[in-house]
């Protein structure tokens, strides 16, 4: 397989036969990089557990219209028409290789597993620890067998550890069509990796979903690429009635600035994605950088005040907070 335990397939305008890449952007920062970052000070001390000002929440078995309710970190519930959605599903105490050391989680899951409500779909972006939790995968296989949609090449991870999981596995530009719903396979400006060899060898992807009720237009991780696939999304998919955007771990910005966009950078991506309104994610509930972890959330009401945009438009969800999201547009 060339080199590549994951996937083997024909060269095109992000794989070069053994690694995919970003068309026109930036690589991850080299291991002495890497160095420089965590040797250089900088980083703000978290509490060791912290709470969420929601309760744990208890979801309807199934929803009419739209509604999100934050597990936490880059794990929503995502009820729509009567399609229960999970992304990047992570239940674990740790985002890490080892079950002993690694990134641990703060702030405990916004719904308790067994609250669960059937999960029919599993939205899988890229496979850093942080998103792609073979353990958790392993639970909701057991629990509610959904079927997984994730980009090429995470399927072999996912398959080596959970041998029954459903898969449904697709490029950028492909689609997916699931009872209710049709998932749209879209760019994002990444990288993956799940140790020291296997640097982007497996593919990163956002997700547009159409539904009877609305488009919405989920993003795990991403830099924010001079806006390129913003645009291209609105482009293709004439916006959206909700956007999911990460809005954390982007400290410090000249090693994060490729992979991890910061809530300014958020909020003008709702605006190119022309989305009525948008859920902030991927913060407190692990330290993986150098920020608080309040400082997303207020760096995301600073944007939005610059730009005159009411706070409404673009929530920095907390685990256990649950929206039913409006259906006509904010503007």
């Amino acid at each position: 397989m060339a080199g590549n335990p994951y996937y083997s397939g024909p060269v095109s305008d992000h794989f070069d036969g053994t690694r995919f890449f970003n068309p026109e952007g930036m690589e991850p920062r080299p291991f002495l990089d890497v160095l420089r970052w965590q040797l250089g000070g900088g980083r703000v001390a978290w509490p060791a557990s912290a709470s969420s000002p929601f309760s744990s929440a208890v979801p309807d078995a199934r929803v009419a219209d739209l509604r999100v309710t934050m597990v936490g970190h880059a794990t929503l519930l995502v009820q729509v028409a009567g399609l229960n959605i999970l992304t990047d599903p992570v239940w674990s105490e740790r985002v890490s290789p080892f079950s002993f050391i690694g990134p641990k989680r703060v702030v405990a899951p916004g719904i308790a597993f067994d609250a669960l409500p059937p999960i029919d779909l599993v939205l899988l972006s890229h496979n850093h620890y942080d998103h792609l939790d073979v353990e958790t995968l392993a639970r909701l296989q057991a629990a509610h067998d959904p079927l997984i949609v994730t980009p090429l090449g995470n399927d072999r991870i996912v398959r080596d550890a959970v041998p029954k999981a459903r898969l449904s596995v697709g490029d950028w530009g492909d689609r997916i069509d699931v009872a209710g719903a049709t998932i749209h396979i879209e760019p994002a400006h990444h990288w993956s990796a799940r140790g020291t060899r296997d640097r982007r060898m497996a593919l990163w992807a956002s997700f547009a979903v159409e539904t009877s009720v609305g488009r919405i237009y989920h993003v795990g991780d991403t830099g924010f690429h001079r806006g390129v696939n913003y645009r291209a999304a609105s482009a293709k998919h004439g916006g959206f009635r909700l956007a999911i955007l990460p809005i954390g771990a982007y400290a410090p910005r000249w090693f994060m600035e490729a992979q991890h966009q910061n809530p300014d950078e958020a909020v003008e991506g709702m605006v190119l994605a022309k989305a009525d309104f948008a859920v902030g994610h991927h913060w407190a509930t692990f330290q993986l950088t150098d920020e608080a972890l309040q400082e997303p959330a207020e760096a995301l009401r600073a944007a939005l005040t610059a730009r005159s945009l009411p706070n409404e438009r673009f929530r920095a969800m907390r685990a256990g907070e649950s929206w039913d999201v409006p259906s006509l547009p904010a503007l």
